[in-house]
């Protein structure tokens, strides 16, 4: 399975938010949209980071409360994984693990297209198994 049929299962909306922002605003958004990260883009709509709720969490315990009154740019994380439409949904497992990510833009051109979390990863691994257990079910009792 491809990334774009992952994305044309769940659709290809993304919540952004711009360095700039602060992060209570940040967090607001993330429980309004109901996502565990958002991408930050620039004026001109080029990524320039991800930051998600780990990221507050763990800049939180290091710099404490005052840092909710800071801006995104202090605590997002620059260099930003990615894949294309046309990556495997094995390939993006492989990233995910091996970079300890959750969270993946997909690009289009350098465009933002969407993006996938691990839940969608394993949403989709849910429902390959459930359709290789009825195949071979079916399989089964026709022998």
């Amino acid at each position: 399975m491809r990334i774009s049929d992952l994305l044309r299962n769940k659709g290809a909306a993304v919540a952004t938010v711009s360095p700039e922002t602060n992060v209570t605003d940040l967090l607001e958004r993330l429980a309004e949209h109901n996502v565990g990260a958002l991408v930050v883009v620039d004026a001109e709509g080029e990524i320039v980071g991800i930051v998600s709720e780990r990221d507050v969490v763990r800049r939180l315990n290091e710099r404490g409360p005052q840092l909710l009154d800071g801006s995104v740019a202090g605590i997002m994380t620059k260099l930003v994984a990615s894949c294309t439409p046309e990556d495997s949904v094995d390939q993006l497992s492989v990233l995910m693990t091996e970079r300890r990510i959750r969270h993946v833009p997909v690009l289009v051109d350098g465009r933002l297209a969407g993006i996938v979390s691990i839940g969608d990863v394993v949403k989709t691994r849910m429902e390959q198994l459930e359709k290789s257990q009825e195949q071979l079910e079916a399989y089964i009792s026709q022998g």
